[in-house]
């Protein structure tokens, strides 16, 4: 099996939403906010560095994230330790579901040729001493796509 280690140190971003603009021409654009392009194209920059020129996956993913926030500066210790050790956990933006539709699209033909790819995975939200989001990406061990029929026998 195939798994595929990447970690993006700092704050998590998640996907935001599209925007729009009027261009003087009177035609509309639509693109994704800069915070968001920064982060995808970390993370897409460091998947390279790990895929290492080997083609992007062609059979089925599993992708798992943990998604890690710092404590507030503000906390106790007393509260900050009840964070380290899980008691605690990260209610706050972004949401999980953002932060693997950021991942998943700066991923896609590096990592996978596409995220219709990814059939099944987990989301963890924890906080912890650094900041960041670590990405697994683990190749399923399935028939191919290609395989329309039953084996006879």
């Amino acid at each position: 099996m195939t798994d595929i280690l990447i970690v993006v140190p700092g704050h998590p971003v998640g996907k935001g939403r599209a925007r729009s603009a009027r261009l003087p021409n009177g035609r509309t654009i639509h693109y994704t906010p800069a915070k968001t392009r920064t982060w995808e194209g970390i993370a897409r920059s460091l998947a390279m560095d790990k895929m290492r020129g080997r083609a992007p996956l062609e059979c089925p993913v599993r992708l798992s994230l943990i998604i890690t926030f710092a404590i507030p500066d503000s906390w106790p210790q007393w509260k900050r330790a009840l964070a380290l050790a899980g008691r605690i956990e990260p209610t706050v933006k972004p949401d999980a579901d953002n932060v693997e539709k950021a991942v998943k699209d700066a991923l896609n033909g590096v990592a996978w040729r596409d995220d219709c790819q990814v059939v099944s995975g987990t989301k963890e939200k924890l906080y912890g001493p650094q900041p960041g989001v670590r990405i697994l990406v683990s190749a399923r061990e399935t028939l191919p796509a290609q395989v329309k029929h039953r084996p006879k026998g």
